[in-house]
């Protein structure tokens, strides 16, 4: 076992682990208390959350001002990289827009941290997600790694990876109903197919810019702009990526009319402007504000 610490304070505006893994950004990390997403237990406390990436278990949890690691190898850089913990908040912070919402969300979740998940778990999560809640679409990928993933033993316990392509593409439509993927059972097996093929992989997709990132990404099964935006903003670095869902269309109906065109592309570039620099921050920001309730009185 290979373990370490990081001294919160030497991240520039800090960290909040629970607001970062339980914000609806990823679902290919467990709370091992059971707890996920779970309202009822909705503080997580000093809990420890684990992942596997690339055949390696990782545990982390949050005390004392230090972020304690267990891992099956040397797996500080790797923390640095899924945690996007060489961020610098403050200037995030400074470059965003300054109007209510946005403060309000940012001093709320002050230390929330962008993910920069695997690409294929990440693209696999939010294809489940449309009109699901977090929770199911957390059970769903938990769901998927206990069946189809490889069980990795460490520390006396069983953690288990997320799927390869191979593996879900040779998964039948009806087994993957059976683990509550719906109408999505079939997009999830035809996406792991292109993927596995060699079809469209992430290289494919990667472009210099957002837009066109966003148009490749919906060559996958079940991707459209949402989806696509979700993908680019968690895994793949974008950070000016705005995510039009449910919360954030309430956000620019009630907060930012002017961005609202009818249209996605057109919405999306508004809001991003309204947003500021790096409007995939501030977007996570209100969002998690928003649908944890805090924002429900209208401050």
């Amino acid at each position: 076992m290979r373990t370490g610490s990081v001294p919160l304070a030497d991240l520039a505006g800090g960290f909040d682990l629970q607001a970062t893994l339980e914000s609806g950004q990823t679902y290919l990390w467990t709370r091992e208390d059971g707890a996920t997403y779970d309202a009822d237990g909705a503080h997580g406390g000093d809990a420890w959350y684990s992942t596997v990436v690339d055949g390696e278990v990782l545990r982390v949890r949050q005390r004392d001002g230090v972020l304690d690691w267990q891992s099956t190898t040397d797996a500080e850089e790797l923390l640095f990289d899924l945690l996007a913990l060489d961020d610098d908040l403050c200037a995030v912070r400074e470059g965003a827009s300054d109007d209510e919402l946005i403060r309000e969300a940012y001093e709320r979740y002050w230390g929330l941290r962008i993910v920069r998940d695997p690409f294929f778990g990440c693209l696999v999560s939010f294809i489940c997600s449309a009109q699901m809640r977090v929770a199911r679409i957390f059970g769903m990928q938990e769901a998927l790694r206990e069946t189809y993933g490889e069980e990795i033993t460490f520390d006396g316990r069983s953690y288990y990876a997320f799927p390869t392509p191979d593996a879900l593409a040779t998964a039948s439509e009806a087994d993957l109903r059976e683990l509550s993927l719906g109408y999505r059972a079939p997009y999830v097996s035809r996406t792991a197919e292109l993927v596995a093929s060699g079809e469209l992989t992430e290289d494919d997709v990667r472009h210099e810019d957002l837009e066109a990132t966003r148009e490749a990404l919906k060559g996958y099964v079940g991707v459209g702009d949402k989806v696509a935006d979700c993908v680019a903003l968690f895994s793949l670095g974008y950070r000016d990526a705005v995510p039009l869902d449910t919360w954030i269309r309430t956000a620019i109906d009630e907060y930012y009319p002017d961005c609202a065109t009818g249209n996605y592309a057109e919405t999306s570039r508004a809001i991003r402007e309204a947003f500021g620099p790096n409007a995939g921050y501030t977007q996570t920001y209100v969002f998690h504000y928003l649908r944890s309730g805090d924002g429900e009185d209208g401050s």
